[in-house]
Order: C-alpha cells, then sequence, then structure tokens
C-alpha cells in the first residue's frame, strides 16, 4: 500500500544529506576538508559537493532520502515519511495511537505477588550488570520485585521471574512485565496497561527531561551506567515495552513539564526506523511542539545493556594484573 504521494516524494528529494545529517544528527559529520565530510558511522561515505558515495559499499546518491535507504537500510516509504514529517503517525492514524480503542478483555489486573526473598532477581540483575545501587532504589521503589509465574497450562508455570511494573499517577501497579530468571520467558501480565508502563522516576520531582528506551533492562542499564560513571544527570528513564509510542504519549500527557526526550532504542534497523517515526510524529504534533526530541541510538553494541557490559569488560581489561607474592623457603 502506498503511503505517499508524488509531492512527498518529490519533496523528500530535495533534501541533500549535509543538510539533513546537520539538522538530525550533527555528532555524525567530520570535517575531511573543503566542502568535504565523512560519518562518524561510516569513514568511508564521503559527501562532498552535494553528493555522496560509500566507497565501502560501492553505493552513492544525491539526497538524504537515497542514503536513509541505501545507507540506513530505511524502507522508502518511512523515509519519505520521515524527511517531510507527513503521514509517518498523523491524522486519523496518529489519533488512533494517541486514544487506543480498549480491547476486550476477560482478564482483571492483579499484578504479580512479590516474593519475600529476591536472591534470585539479585543474581539475575547483577549478572546483566546492573549496579546493586540502581537495582535497591527501583525495589525500594516497589517497581522491581521478584515473583512466580503461575499459569499450570503453561510450561514456564511456577518458575522464578523478574517483574518490572508500572505504576500510575496515583501510586498504583497498573502494568507489569515479566522475565524469566532461569527461563526464556518474556510476557506483559495479562491485563497489563501499556500507558503505565516501566519508568524509573527522577530524583528531582518535575524534571523535565525523559530518556527512552525499548525495555527495562536497558533503562536499568543506563542508570548503572551513570552510577558507574558519575554523570551529572537527573530525569525520568522510561521503557516502552517494545517499540510503540503509546506509553511515550501517556507519559507526557501525565508530565506536560517534560521538555527534552531522547531516544535511546536499539542500534538495529526496527529500532532506528521506530525511533524516527517517532520523531517525525512529534514534529507533526502540535500537541508537543514544546518537546525537543533526538535520537541517539547506542554506539558500543546493539542496546544499553550491551553499551553497559562492554564498559564493565574494559574495565576489567584495563587493570593491572595482581601478581601473587613470592615464597621463599629458607
Amino acid at each position: 500500500m502506498l503511503w505517499v504521494t508524488k509531492e512527498q516524494i518529490a519533496k523528500a528529494r530535495e533534501i541533500d544529506l549535509l543538510s539533513y545529517l546537520k539538522a538530525s544528527e550533527p555528532n555524525e559529520l567530520i570535517q575531511d576538508g573543503p566542502n568535504r565530510y565523512v560519518t562518524k558511522t561510516h569513514s568511508s561515505l564521503v559527501i562532498s559537493n552535494n553528493k555522496w558515495i560509500w566507497n565501502r559499499e560501492q553505493v552513492a546518491g544525491v539526497s538524504a532520502l537515497d542514503y536513509l535507504v541505501k545507507v540506513r537500510n530505511i524502507s522508502f516509504v518511512d523515509a519519505v515519511e520521515l524527511l517531510t514529517g507527513e503521514c509517518a503517525i498523523s491524522g486519523r492514524l496518529y489519533q488512533e495511537i494517541k486514544n487506543p480503542k480498549p480491547s476486550p478483555s476477560k482478564f482483571r489486573f492483579y499484578p504479580p505477588k512479590p516474593l519475600r526473598y529476591t536472591t534470585r532477581a539479585l543474581a539475575y540483575l547483577q549478572s546483566r550488570g546492573i549496579s546493586p545501587e540502581v537495582i535497591g532504589q527501583c525495589m525500594q521503589a516497589g517497581i522491581l520485585y521478584e515473583s512466580r509465574y503461575l499459569n499450570s497450562a503453561s510450561p514456564y508455570h511456577n518458575s522464578a521471574v523478574c517483574v518490572f511494573a508500572g505504576k500510575d499517577e496515583h501510586g498504583e501497579i497498573r502494568f507489569a512485565n515479566m522475565r524469566g530468571i532461569n527461563s526464556d520467558l518474556k510476557l506483559d501480565k495479562a491485563g497489563s496497561s501499556k500507558r503505565f508502563n516501566f519508568c524509573i522516576p527522577a530524583k528531582k520531582p518535575h524534571s523535565r527531561c525523559l530518556i527512552v528506551f525499548e525495555s527495562a533492562i536497558d533503562a536499568l542499564s543506563h542508570a548503572s551506567l551513570q552510577q558507574r560513571k558519575g554523570w551529572e544527570w537527573d530525569g525520568y528513564r522510561l521503557s516502552l515495552g517494545g517499540s510503540s509510542p503509546i506509553s511515550l504519549i501517556a507519559f507526557l500527557e501525565r508530565n506536560p513539564q517534560i521538555k527534552r526526550v531522547i531516544l535511546h532504542l536499539d542500534n538495529d534497523k526496527a529500532g532506528l526506523s521506530a525511533a524516527w517515526k517517532i520523531k517525525a510524529m512529534f514534529a507533526s504534533s502540535s500537541q508537543f511542539a514544546r518537546i525537543h526530541i533526538t535520537v541517539n541510538p547506542p554506539r558500543n553494541g546493539i542496546d544499553y545493556n550491551d553499551v553497559l557490559l562492554h564498559s564493565i569488560q574494559q574495565k576489567k581489561e584495563s587493570k593491572p594484573p595482581c601478581h601473587q607474592r613470592e615464597t621463599f623457603i629458607i
């Protein structure tokens, strides 16, 4: 199904790659000479005289549209929507996402019951690199705990799970994602509302900054990186539970003080495409015109848990080897 018109395609082709990167991804550009640039991600991609060529793959183009399709592997329709800001998620489709029709459900939501002891959850999260301080903060806030998956018809029945909970403005749990500790179980509790996904609160109330991730593990990983590296930053960390913007839109409606949103979605085709669609949606929405939104995927891996584990491994390798004290027998 064609979502874009000939006029929109022509409009998208008018945007050259250098102008696009300067406006949307300025950190990607490295000046390599007078009127000549390369990119950080693809050092063999050269931009000069309003044209570009990716020497490693032997592909070239003129417009930003060519770049998004040939280099970033974004679909043609998505690329046109991204560049024009039209028809990406707007009009009727935007309204459906903003106010989704409640699907009939025979399940009433009950949060998974917390277990008294959380040793398995602690061990699992620490094996993913999550710092004890971040785990403790989230457990104290009641948004992270250990439970058991109870479904006698499932092969995962009675297995231990980490629960990543989302609360509403009254502090009640309205969403729960369960992740198996010793299994590959990953699912939302029946009746969960995506409008209240897992979110690590800011230390200072009414913070104006929000960082968005695809998963709760990535949000915890980013918080752990901050704790390890001593970053001076305070804001909210929201998990989308995938790439749908439903929980993001609902969060912004509940928190009108937010002025900046950073999309740390996964650095793969699906994550990048979703991030740029969300950015295009914001650009075409008067409701969120006050918000400055940037797309900033992780650099050292697919997601922020990769970044965290990479940082931990680098620190281990940088430590000098321990020399055992020599023992002399007289």
